[in-house]
């Protein structure tokens, strides 16, 4: 460790992955400061809605920042595909959980990540950038902000956009997410408060014309990709977001870890990138519990090491939905139906899809 440093972390940056970290620190008496470039109030301005699996409510819940009141639950999830046989419908309670899920604006969560931050007291230093070497006195300096770095990463541009919006419906939404697959790319209606929340994925190539639809044009669009489960009556304004695969293959250096973005970018199809780092962060904070130096070299290897197989699954699966399901040939959209089948009939393969989706590699109870 440097002679100048104590067991004190720099987190770099102070969105919800910083955030939650120090909190996360804190649980395991360790100490950290946070850097955040941008102004404190800037940062809880995010127009996102999050997908958290209940795994990732019960890290926020352990963090104290759990926004209850503001979060819909997910109890059930409609697979299909458009144009072949097959769905698949998991249920909360045959999993044993209250839900599978719960829906949430992003602004909500970071809100209560902020508070828990205030009363506990962490050192958040606004408006403060950090270079190269302005955290050598750390013994462990945390990445949390950001993109992939495209030099110490792998890539693969989707040649897509999610395009986001909320959407009122004819008919309630009773809890039931949907996830539907088409040729050109997922659709995903998420419930949110008495609405649902919409991720609509299109090709680069029609972009301009999908944001050039007016609210009516653009309903009678997702209504023809949806199909007619649903009647949309109105919807809010649209922003679209690209799309790709970004991840280190490393996340940890000398005395350095990445986390979050700066870790991973993955495809929003089954929701896994901020529950990933809900739990790359919690393992992170369980794996330096106690130790003397939380930026020595072993216990940095063993925190990756731990990680390997829930960030290679996280992100193989998502890769594996974005590929596997936008093919229309023929027989793999029969494949694909045999396998919704499959899942829908036989309740342990549904369950390890399931838990799988809801905790991670680990499963956890």
């Amino acid at each position: 460790m440097p002679e100048t440093a104590d067991r004190r972390i720099a987190i770099v940056g102070g969105g919800p992955a910083g955030m939650a970290l120090a909190l996360a620190l804190r649980l395991h008496g360790l100490e950290a400061e946070i850097f955040e470039a941008r102004d404190r109030s800037a940062v809880r301005k995010d127009a996102r809605v999050l997908a958290l699996s209940e795994g990732a409510r019960q890290i926020l819940g352990w963090l104290g920042a759990w926004p209850a009141s503001s979060a819909t639950a997910i109890r059930t999830i409609h697979v299909s595909q458009r144009h072949g046989f097959g769905r698949t419908l998991i249920r909360a309670e045959e999993q044993g959980v209250e839900a599978l899920g719960w829906v949430v604006a992003a602004s909500e969560v970071i809100s209560a990540l902020d508070a828990a931050l205030s009363r506990t007291g962490i050192p958040y230093r606004e408006q403060t950038k950090v270079g190269a070497g302005d955290t050598a006195g750390f013994a462990l300096t945390a990445y949390a902000e950001g993109a992939v770095d495209p030099d110490a990463g792998e890539r693969r541009d989707y040649g897509q956009h999610a395009v986001l919006c909320n959407v009122r419906t004819a008919e309630p939404h009773r809890n039931v997410a949907w996830e539907r697959f088409t040729g050109e790319g997922p659709l995903a209606l998420l419930p949110l408060g008495d609405s649902y929340s919409v991720v609509l994925t299109c090709q680069d190539e029609i972009l301009d014309w999908v944001r050039g639809l007016d609210d009516e044009e653009f309903l009678v669009f997702l209504q023809r990709r949806f199909g007619n489960r649903h009647r949309f009556l109105a919807t809010t304004p649209r922003v679209a977001y690209p799309l790709g695969l970004r991840y280190r293959p490393h996340p940890v250096g000398a005395r350095q870890v990445w986390l979050g973005n700066a870790a991973q970018t993955l495809h929003p199809v089954a929701g896994q990138g901020f529950n990933l780092a809900l739990r790359d962060i919690w393992e992170l904070a369980t794996s330096l519990s106690g130790a003397d130096d939380p930026g020595a070299p072993e216990r940095l290897a063993a925190y990756a090491r731990g990680r390997m197989a829930d960030r290679r699954g996280a992100i193989g699966f998502t890769d594996l939905l974005i590929h596997g399901f936008g093919n229309e040939f023929g027989p793999l959209r029969t494949l694909r139906g045999a396998g919704l089948l499959a899942m829908d009939i036989l309740p342990p393969l549904r369950g390890f899809v399931a838990r799988r989706m809801i905790f991670g590699a680990r499963a956890w109870p």
